[in-house]
């Protein structure tokens, strides 16, 4: 029998090769099979510290890393969908381990002409860019690959000043779809009368009509749990003043209602250019006359569990913030209490985003949603982040 000889250092180098090529091929495999973005559970450098909440209540990062997120949406299967307005980027996002901290973020396209606007309705997503609504059937079926959309309606118009869309199904099952104006201040339905509206229609774009009428710029809506009225924020006109015009908090009790603009803003300033052409005393009133500027967008009444009772009594509203003040305004999460449908206070739930003495800020919310368990979500566009707020009942010291 030959005597054989075994090169030791060969072998090791040989099995370290065999197991580097290997690692490359399943290397390679996973990363095929990845979303275009993932991360693991998020460590925000945003100084969250600096927010301020009543008692009781935590604001925790969410999901970090989402840039330009707006509008929210809630699939079945806990999918959170979210759109974008300058970014032209529709995301999706997953808590797959339900610790209420994200860990999973796909980037569905980024091909979209301003898709702000996003809704969720028996399985299929729903994205309003400016002038068409794109509909992909059974979604979260389809994240890693996104298929091609059914186009609802594509004949919107197409002016971009105020053109992003905030969409939402009501208890009708109707999909409403806001045009705003295409200006400052104009009268724009002279040249389509949709501009300056909130219109309703079918999930599948038929019947559409003008549900409300005389609307500037509303980026949010939602309905009263009770009553099943919608209920909108309104966006002031610019330049005239630090002051005035005051955005609006309004409700529609009933379909072709007129708000006011461009003849009256808030119910009493009459616009200096539109006014004289018709008395405030011929419009909707707003339910509450909303801080100058503060650019109110999403609205949301809270029905969870969590937060204390009374908090069923309000409105809650993001400020997105202002952009042309001399002093910020905005920056914060308001609320309006009410009282059988009549605003009786106008308060603050959480700021801090906005440093009032150095007036930078670091934030600026624009929508909110509520999860199974009652905790707030809340969007945010400039830290580029979701939050999520959640109360547990402060502990009471006990007395010896």
């Amino acid at each position: 029998m030959k005597n054989m000889k075994f090169n030791i250092p060969a072998l090791v180098l040989l099995t370290i090769l065999l197991l580097g090529q290997s690692c490359k091929e399943k290397s390679s495999n996973e990363a095929e099979s990845k979303p275009l973005v993932q991360y693991d559970e998020p460590s925000s450098l945003l100084p969250i510290d600096k927010l301020r909440l009543p008692d009781g209540f935590k604001i925790e990062v969410y999901a970090d890393s989402i840039d330009g997120a707006r509008s929210m949406a809630m699939g079945d299967n806990g999918t959170l969908f979210v759109g974008t307005r300058n970014e032209n980027t529709v995301y999706a996002i997953q808590d797959r381990d339900h610790d209420f901290v994200a860990d999973r973020t796909i980037v569905l396209d980024t091909t979209m002409e301003v898709p702000n606007g996003i809704a969720f309705k028996d399985g299929s997503l729903y994205v309003a860019e400016v002038s068409r609504l794109l509909k992909f059937p059974n979604i979260e079926s389809h994240l890693d690959s996104l298929p091609e959309p059914e186009i609802i309606y594509d004949d919107y118009p197409d002016k971009f000043h105020h053109g992003w869309k905030y969409i939402a199904f009501g208890p009708d099952d109707k999909l409403y779809v806001p045009v705003g104006a295409p200006c400052n201040i104009c009268d724009s339905t002279v040249v389509d009368e949709r501009y300056a509206t909130i219109t309703r229609m079918n999930p599948d774009g038929t019947d559409r009509e003008i549900y409300a009428k005389g609307v500037r710029n509303s980026v949010g809506f939602t309905w009263h749990p009770n009553t099943k009225e919608l209920w909108f924020t309104d966006n002031g006109r610019d330049m005239l003043g630090n002051d005035i015009p005051p955005c609006e908090l309004n409700r529609v009790t009933e379909v072709g209602q007129h708000f006011g603009y461009p003849y009256c803003h808030g119910g009493v300033v009459k616009d200096p250019e539109f006014g004289n052409q018709k008395p405030c005393s011929d419009f909707i009133a707003p339910v509450q006359a909303l801080g100058a500027h503060v650019a109110p967008l999403g609205v949301k009444f809270y029905t969870g569990k969590m937060f204390p009772e009374k908090y069923k009594d309000y409105a809650f509203i993001a400020e997105h913030g202002s952009w042309n003040r001399s002093e910020k305004v905005g920056y914060k999460i308001a609320m309006v209490k009410l009282e059988n449908n009549k605003a009786v206070a106008y308060e603050t739930f959480l700021d801090g985003w906005l440093d009032e003495a150095s007036q930078e800020r670091f934030g600026r919310p624009v929508d909110m949603l509520f999860l199974e368990d009652g905790s707030m979500l809340i969007s945010d566009d400039y830290g580029d982040a979701i939050y999520r707020v959640s109360y547990e009942k402060p502990l009471v010291a006990q007395v010896n």
